[in-house]
């Protein structure tokens, strides 16, 4: 995976020591995260976490949502090519590479973590689909299974933010008493299996998986991180030209800016987008 680092600093990341060697060492962290029957968190990391194996973890799912996660990679700065990743698609690996290294940034570190987690997001589609047209060809398996993965996580991101403010929304009605235990729950069921159907619906995708890992509270809530500003940033992506080393570019946060909130930073790509 040495080409896809080399190609990654040519379009402008930061160099990091991720995957730059195999390990067999490495194990894979099994993670749930689990969450109440009528709570919807608002991110991954508002969400319980309970670490298990193998075979799931210790949590009584008659009482919670859970998410049942074995972890593939992780943005350390150090992390190694794991035995999981190596064994997955060239498509898969080429879009998480990216991902996680542009995760280190140390400029993209300074956004919060719904824009930064959409943001590596979108750099990872854009770099695994760039990186395959250059290195295997515009007529590839690699590059035509790639080319459209960015635009059809748009479709899933707008699918499950739909899907999140309705189920919010049900819950709010529960907790302000206009609904019962039993009509809320009801509500959701019907909200999932219509969230299930949707996203089920989309194109086949090759480095990412159409629906969240868990049709319930907790897989709603770890996916939201990841798409609750992707459409936004991907709006800034084509104000900006819709290029790769343009969209490396228009993440660095604002000169002399510190840290901002999400709300800053919102505002902030918003006025990129209209102040052209």
């Amino acid at each position: 995976m040495r080409s896809v680092k080399d190609f990654e600093q040519k379009v402008g990341f930061e160099e990091t020591g991720n995957f730059a060697r195999p390990s067999s060492q490495w194990h894979v962290d099994y993670r749930c995260y689990y969450t109440g029957k009528l709570k919807l968190p608002s991110n991954y990391y508002k969400l319980k976490l309970r670490r298990g194996g193998p075979n799931g973890c210790s949590v009584d799912e008659r009482k919670h949502d859970v998410f049942f996660y074995p972890v593939e990679a992780v943005a350390s700065g150090h992390t190694p090519l794991t035995p999981s990743l190596s064994k997955a698609t060239v498509e898969r690996t080429l879009m998480v590479i990216p991902h996680e290294d542009f995760h280190n940034d140390s400029l993209i570190e300074e956004w919060p973590t719904a824009i930064s987690e959409a943001a590596s997001t979108l750099i990872g589609f854009l770099t695994a689909a760039e990186f395959a047209k250059r290195e295997y060809g515009e007529s590839s398996p690699e590059f035509m299974n790639l080319h459209n993965e960015a635009e059809t996580f748009l479709r899933k991101a707008e699918i499950v933010n739909t899907y999140t403010e309705r189920v919010t929304a049900t819950y709010r009605s529960r907790k302000a008493g206009d609904l019962t235990k039993a009509d809320a729950l009801r509500r959701k069921q019907v909200l999932f299996d219509q969230l299930g159907k949707e996203c089920t619906a989309l194109p086949d995708t090759h480095s990412f998986n159409k629906c969240p890992g868990a049709l319930n509270n907790a897989g709603l809530a770890f996916d939201r991180t990841y798409t609750k500003h992707y459409p936004l940033l991907y709006k800034v992506y084509r104000k900006k030209g819709a290029t790769l080393a343009g969209m490396v570019a228009a993440l660095r946060p604002p000169p002399g800016r510190g840290s901002l909130s999400e709300t800053e930073a919102v505002a902030y790509f918003r006025q990129e987008i209209e102040g052209e």
